[in-house]
């Protein structure tokens, strides 16, 4: 479907209005000198109004001449505008338009950043594992490559400008103009009233035209989504999976698990579930595991152990999904009437013989007919009422009688189904209806008398057009449901090749069912591709190897698959000998494409330089880089080294030999060393090294802090005879000691050495001072000092050893008379106590009486004044008098 700017280019715009056209370009989308040309030729047109309103005015000729060219150039300005316009919108199309082949490294970068943002999520809830995703990827890259979807119902490409629809079923993308024009005939040829009596009664569905999946007439698209249904209309992102919104899909997966695909918006199915759950296995006897929820169905590969439908044996496959399968197990049955015995299957206990039951029913004279049955017999079905045959008297007869006809007429129905059986009471079937019937034939056109039961068709040809709409029916005495067509179309098919085999038919035929080989070059690898598709498909990826012979000087080719064009480069090793005697490794150059310069000499700056043409040559081969293992000079190491500069070398490290004093090495730069003698040390220094010149830096004696008075020097250094000043380990005295004396002693010999000899001035823990010698190290607790231990109430007392009493092994318990002296200090403390509330009591009493008192005279001198300015009623003056002794009474009879 064209744009409608498109269309407008194309045709619309030569053929509009001029006045349309001077509207469009009107003085906001014009330079400034069409404005003034505007400008003018306005002044023109109204001085030329002016003069055909009434007054004559001479134009001059000048004037007219001028505006004839305004209007030739605004003209030929419009139609450069309208030009560049078409072309500015054929670019932008051309470039949204997916037909082009784009086979550039960037596209191919492109796209995958495209496929990686649109997986990104799934990946993350797999931890990066994309395995599952390649049926979807597949369907992603077809919907980038140019030319890999095609419309089934066209045959022609589906452009990433174009509005689509995709199958639910088989994830076909098809035109969405075309989708709607095969519904639509579909729903035609199916629901057509000349070819079904129900039309409009029911809702006939259409299929797809790939894998004939049925949708609903109301599911039939009307408007263009994208792929996850979210987006009408999605804009073209080249940035985005064509014909994608780029939101999360969110679609159900099938089946449903609760879960929504987390994939960017993508055309093809869903992969399976991502999301861990946690479940059982299918017989429920393993601990619940973290499974894909795509494979949450586990076997723990253990019996199953269920009871069988039998109820006697239990299943004894591994653990599976489903119900269990049936006891494979035989055992002895009898069938249901219990007379045979036979090996049946545990899972079918039941099971019927082929003899007749033959007990003797009821009545006492017929047996049961029935085949192996189980439960009693029944009644004799010859017992009881039966009727006659027509069905209108009942007899009540032995069962050994047969029921006779009642002699009435049969009056049953015939087959036409409106006239009766004339005859008598008969056994059997009825006859046809020989009655004649004024009958109409099935066109309706002619009427005949004929015997009822014989059908009546004229000779009358219909004249109505089929379904295909083209052709008559011509059918003899047609009732209206005209047969399909039965000629074949013959239409050229959209591949151009073959032409229409179905029968004659309304609307556009079916996609040609032909297909066509589409071969690779050496012709091993073919693909079947739509007839028609041929000529735009890409051939496809040959995996045969390529069988051309080689170009260089090597026996074989290096493999690869079989292509079009010419062979990649040779990149197998040279292989060629050196002069050095080895081979080269370098890839093959005999045909290296070298740049030539200096052919052609430009005949001035005039001259545009002409592009650098490349030659097609064998190139010589590079300087033999095989390793070859070097000493250095000092002889540190051995490195290997390039062939054609494997030379003696320094490596730029410290030379390292052991100098004549023993105790140093050479400090030089990796150098050549003279070998004085051939039975000498390797690592002895030579004449070349560095004489030492340092100080002595031998270890001294453990605890000796002097150095040595000798220059660097082999051997032991000598003892050390200088004094130390050491204070002793309680830190009041100083000591002065020689130092090997100290440096050699062990242990206790220096524990007595750094010792005073006097009493150690530290305090113990519990208070005492310490009664050893001066030592080192923290003082013993073993306190033996006499000290006094008293009761809880300070009476009584003992003399014991401090560590005891630190230790809690001594205590002093109060006696009897302890007891009774803190319980009569109790008591005193409680009278005390006691007296000391009453006093508070009586003080507290003693302020409210005052208080009262006092409260009392306030409320006379109130009263005395309430007196003096309110004059008293008679009640208020004589209640006293009357209330006193009625209360009096009351009291006393109380």
């Amino acid at each position: 479907m064209d744009a409608p700017w498109r269309q407008g280019g194309r045709g619309r715009g030569r053929s509009r209005p001029r006045d349309e056209l001077a509207g469009r370009s009107g003085a906001a989308g014009r330079p400034p000198a069409a404005r003034a040309r505007g400008g003018a030729r306005a002044a023109a047109a109204g001085s030329v109004g002016e003069g055909g309103s009434g007054e004559s005015r001479v134009v001059p000729l000048q004037s007219l001449g001028a505006l004839t060219g305004e209007l030739s150039s605004l003209k030929k300005f419009d139609e450069i505008k309208k030009a560049n316009l078409a072309a500015a919108k054929k670019l932008v199309e051309d470039h949204l338009s997916s037909s082009s082949e784009d086979d550039d490294e960037d596209a191919e970068v492109k796209q995958g950043k495209i496929l990686d943002k649109t997986f990104t999520i799934y990946t993350r809830q797999t931890d990066g594992d994309a395995s599952e995703l390649e049926r979807t990827r597949q369907y992603m890259n077809e919907a980038f490559q140019s030319g890999a979807m095609t419309c089934l119902i066209c045959i022609a490409s589906v452009k990433r400008n174009q509005a689509v629809w995709s199958c639910c079923g088989c994830f076909c993308i098809f035109h969405l103009v075309c989708i709607q024009k095969w519904a639509k005939d579909s729903l035609f040829l199916v629901s057509s009233p000349l070819t079904d009596d129900d039309f409009g009664k029911k809702d006939y569905p259409w299929p797809c035209p790939k894998c004939r999946f049925e949708y609903k007439r109301s599911e039939t698209p009307s408007r263009y989504y994208c792929y996850c249904g979210k987006v009408e209309n999605p804009t073209v992102d080249p940035w985005l999976v064509p014909h994608s919104c780029g939101q999360i899909c969110e679609r159900e997966f099938k089946p449903s698990c609760g879960h929504k695909c987390l994939l960017l918006c993508h055309p093809g199915p869903c992969p399976p579930c991502p999301k861990m759950v946690t479940t059982t296995c299918h017989c429920k006897k393993a601990k619940p595991v973290p499974r894909r929820c795509s494979a949450k169905e586990w076997s723990c590969r253990r019996p199953c152990g269920r009871t069988l439908l039998c109820g006697q044996h239990t299943c004894e496959n591994l653990c599976h999904a489903g119900d269990c399968q049936p006891c494979p197990r035989v055992s002895k049955q009898r069938c249901i009437c219990g007379r045979q015995t036979a090996e049946r299957l545990c899972a079918s206990p039941q099971w019927q013989c082929d003899q007749v039951c033959g007990k003797c029913l009821p009545c006492g004279n017929h047996t049961c007919e029935q085949v192996c049955h189980a439960g009693p017999c029944g009644d004799c079905p010859r017992s009881g009422k039966r009727s006659c045959p027509c069905g209108k008297t009942k007899f009540t007869l032995p069962c050994t009688e047969d029921v006779p006809t009642c002699g009435d007429s049969c009056d049953k129905v015939l087959e036409c189904g409106i006239h009766k059986c004339s005859q008598r009471c008969h056994r059997g079937p009825c006859e046809i209806c020989r009655q004649e019937v004024e009958k109409q034939c099935r066109c309706g056109k002619h009427t005949k008398r004929m015997p009822c039961h014989k059908p009546y068709l004229c000779e009358t040809k219909c004249t109505k057009t089929r379904d295909c709409q083209k052709h008559q029916c011509r059918r003899k005495c047609c009732s209206g449901n005209c047969p399909p067509c039965d000629q074949v179309c013959g239409r050229t098919l959209g591949c151009r090749n073959h032409k229409c085999p179905s029968g004659c038919h309304r609307g556009s035929c079916n996609p040609c069912p032909e297909t066509v080989d589409v071969k690779c070059n050496c012709g091993k690898t073919v693909i079947k591709v739509p007839c028609g598709r041929e000529r735009t498909i890409k051939p496809p990826k040959c995996k045969q190897l390529c069988s051309r012979p080689p170009t260089c000087h090597h026996s074989t080719q290096e493999k690869h698959y079989c292509h079009f064009g010419r062979c990649p480069p040779c990149c197998q090793p040279c292989q060629k000998t050196l002069t050095c005697g080895h081979l080269c490794p370098v890839p093959c150059h005999d045909e290296a494409l070298v740049k030539q310069t200096g052919l052609h000499q430009s005949a001035g700056p005039w001259e545009q330089p002409s592009e650098p043409a490349f030659i097609q040559t064998a190139l010589p081969c590079p300087p033999c880089e095989v390793p070859i293992p070097v000493e250095c000079l000092g002889q540190h190491e051995i490195s290997p080294l390039p062939c054609h500069s494997a030379n003696p070398y320094s490596c730029k490290r410290f030379c390292g030999r052991l100098l004549d004093c023993q105790n140093h090495t050479c400090m030089k730069e990796c150098h050549r060393v003279t070998k004085m003698n051939s039975s000498a040390d390797g690592k002895k220094a030579g004449p070349e090294c560095s004489q030492c010149e340092e100080e002595c830096t031998k270890p001294r004696p453990s605890g000796c802090p002097h150095r040595c008075v000798l220059p660097c020097h082999p051997g032991d250094c000598p003892s050390c005879l200088q004094m130390l000043k050491i204070k002793c380990h309680c830190k009041l005295s100083v000591l002065y000691i020689e130092c090997l004396k100290l440096s050699s002693a062990d242990l206790k010999e220096k524990e007595l050495l750094i010792s005073c000899r006097n009493q150690c001035p530290k305090e113990l823990p519990c208070g005492h001072r310490c009664k050893e010698i001066c030592h080192s190290g923290s003082c013993p607790l073993n306190c033996n000092q006499k000290v006094k231990l008293r009761c809880v109430c300070k009476r009584l007392k003992k003399e014991v050893q401090c560590c005891k009493i630190q230790e809690g092994q001594v205590s002093l318990e109060c006696d009897a008379l302890c007891k009774e002296m803190k319980r009569k200090a109790y008591e005193i403390k409680e009278a005390e106590a006691k007296a000391a509330l009453e006093e508070e009591k009586r003080r507290q009493q003693a302020e409210l009486e005052a208080f009262e008192n006092r409260l009392k005279g306030r409320r006379k001198n109130k009263r005395r004044k309430d007196e003096v300015e309110v004059e008293q009623s008679s009640w208020q003056k004589y209640k006293n008098l009357i209330m006193l002794p009625v209360f009096g009474v009351a009291v006393v009879m109380v």
